[in-house]
């Protein structure tokens, strides 16, 4: 990065960092003022319109730009970019949110977030048919020049990213709930370094930040966002990746389930989904033909 470009990333992840600014009020800010070096040079008056008053007084107390010295060792490094809502490489998917992420940390093939996109979710704790029913679709959809996202996690997740990985052409998405320094979980370092040389991993969270369980909801609006539609294969009642179908009703994407046992309580999930009105699928052509207009 060139001197300038730094001290703009700089101030971009100074803002993203302020306590208590989230996403909504930082492109209040944006609208109002354009980038970060106008919104930290308004006024305590302007900013005031915008803003509560205590978020105005930690912004005048900005930048420190001590806070985003992680952050700007870590873009030094080959294939690691920032990526900010001025960013012409920004998806064009997540602005159609009510609450895009003002920046995301991006490690790998930017390419990814220009292709149609379907995610796949489901249970952690998953059976050896739910894991195989994920990568079998992924596999299939990546093939159908589908970019697969889901979230990294034990069960589902890791057998979707797999399955998207088995064709050369398969491209997947990773969207964590940590730093992109650190892999969780720490056993799919591996696959982790597989999705980086034919995918990418995404993170709105700052360089350092740890596993906290209170990020993997925060997350799942942008696994959503990302995609056209959303597929469960497995989950039960509690499972957060009901959470991500929600998310994914809420912004207007399609969502698909996968039918199972009615004695199985990984069913449930996927099951009240389809009560509720989720499209039940037992083959891709269930999600390809109903995604072919919005393609």
């Amino acid at each position: 990065m060139t001197s300038q470009d730094t001290n703009e990333a700089a101030l971009w992840i100074c803002l993203h960092q302020i306590d208590g600014l989230d996403g909504q009020s930082i492109c209040k800010l944006l609208h109002r003022f354009g980038g970060p070096e106008n919104i930290f040079d308004a006024s305590h008056k302007e900013l005031n319109q915008v803003v509560s008053e205590s978020i105005c007084s930690a912004i005048k107390q900005c930048p420190n730009l001590e806070s985003a010295k992680l952050g700007l060792q870590w873009l030094t490094k080959e294939e690691n970019y920032l990526i900010t809502l001025a960013d012409p490489h920004y998806p064009a998917a997540l602005l159609e949110i009510p609450d895009p992420p003002p920046i995301l940390y991006a490690k790998g093939n930017l390419n990814c977030l220009t292709m149609p996109a379907i995610s796949i979710v489901g249970s952690r704790n998953a059976t050896v048919q739910g894991k195989k029913n994920a990568d079998e679709f992924a596999e299939a959809l990546a093939i159908e020049g589908f970019c697969i996202i889901s979230g990294l996690a034990l069960g589902i997740d890791a057998a979707a990213h797999l399955g998207a990985l088995k064709s050369a052409q398969g491209r997947t998405i990773a969207v964590v709930g940590t730093g992109l320094d650190i892999v969780y979980p720490a056993k799919h370092l591996k696959l982790a370094h597989q999705i980086v040389a034919q995918g990418l991993i995404i993170s709105e969270f700052p360089i350092g930040t740890p596993s906290h369980p209170e990020n993997f909801p925060k997350r799942n609006r942008i696994i959503s966002g990302l995609s056209l539609g959303c597929l469960v294969v497995e989950a039960n009642i509690q499972s957060g990746s009901l959470m991500t179908a929600r998310y994914a009703i809420e912004q207007g994407r399609e969502v698909f389930a996968i039918p199972g046992s009615i004695h199985s309580p990984l069913s449930k999930g996927s099951h009240t989904l389809i009560k509720q009105g989720a499209k039940l699928v037992d083959c891709i052509q269930d999600i390809t033909l109903e995604l072919s207009h919005v393609r």
